[in-house]
């Protein structure tokens, strides 16, 4: 393919593996599941090739007792619900420390309920339809088995009139009492559904997130900046947002997480991206004199 030309290649596995083999293919970008992730970085770089694979995602927003409440119940339910829950930057869990989780999920409750759902073509919705009728059920399954693992359905999305419409809509939800080991705690749902797990002490929400297996990114709510100091010290993730909860750096900073959220050592755009995409080149030039010109088996100097 000529200099400067671009191509748009279609097609499933069959044509990912055609590109992870071919010779003149130098470098592999890819955002998707987590195990397809792993798969294209270890079989592109099995075959010599720069490889940058993004995989899955379970953002956690941590709220201390100290938080303005309204600021963090604006942003969890922004950062939960926008795009209906379909972007890798979603937060999924809320971890509410101590005597705050009432609080925040009553707040949480008020603003989910003024939330329209339907289609983008009616004035007023702010919330659309997830991608397709599978996907859709897929995560209504989620809210149908939270109650048997543990977990309490504080807003059921099916029971939201949008649910019956035609089209692929479920409503927003909100699942407390979860624990780390249920599905819906484990798994990327990758849609409206917003889980809180409450906990006693910093030091067991901070482990909490730390031994989740994907380090995309993190918020942490607070008004004590020492905490929020020491947090993004402590935490295990790529991204970190202080009162910030879609921790998605502008242009000129690197994208991307740790863990089982990143395979490769380059992240998406910013001077990694850059470097991603370029390959250096070193050239060492002299013009001395000629008389100059000895045979030197020591070796060279910087003059």
């Amino acid at each position: 393919m000529p200099d400067g030309v671009f191509n748009v290649v279609q097609g499933d596995k069959v044509a990912v593996d055609r590109l992870l083999e071919h010779p003149d293919v130098k470098a592999i970008s890819f955002v998707g599941s987590t195990p397809v992730a792993r798969s294209i970085y270890e079989t592109g770089t099995r075959n010599g090739k720069r490889v940058q694979a993004l995989g899955g995602a379970k953002n956690h927003m941590l709220v201390l007792p100290d938080a303005d409440l309204a600021m963090a119940a604006d942003a969890a339910v922004s950062a939960a619900f926008g795009s209906a829950g379909e972007r890798c930057m979603a937060v999924s869990v809320v971890v509410a420390v101590g005597d705050v989780a009432g609080p925040i999920i009553a707040a949480i409750r008020e603003r989910m309920a003024k939330i329209r759902v339907g289609p983008g073509m009616e004035e007023g919705n702010e919330m659309g339809p997830l991608i397709t009728r599978e996907h859709r059920d897929r995560v209504a399954s989620y809210i149908a088995n939270a109650s048997s693992e543990g977990a309490t359905v504080a807003v059921d999305g099916r029971q939201d009139p949008a649910s019956q419409r035609d089209g692929f809509f479920l409503g927003t939800s909100l699942l407390d009492n979860v624990e780390p080991g249920m599905r819906c705690y484990h798994d990327e749902i990758f849609g409206p559904v917003l889980s809180v797990v409450r906990t006693d002490t910093y030091d067991r929400a901070l482990r909490i997130i730390n031994e989740n297996p994907y380090g995309n990114g993190v918020a942490i709510f607070t008004r004590d900046g020492g905490a929020a100091r020491q947090f993004q010290f402590d935490v295990d993730a790529g991204m970190v947002g202080v009162n910030v909860s879609i921790p998605v750096p502008v242009s000129y900073y690197s994208f991307g997480g740790w863990k089982a959220s990143l395979f490769g050592d380059l992240h998406i755009y910013g001077p990694e991206g850059i470097q991603f995409y370029t390959r250096t080149k070193v050239v060492t030039s002299r013009w001395p004199h000629p008389g100059t010109s000895k045979v030197d088996l020591g070796f060279p100097q910087s003059r």
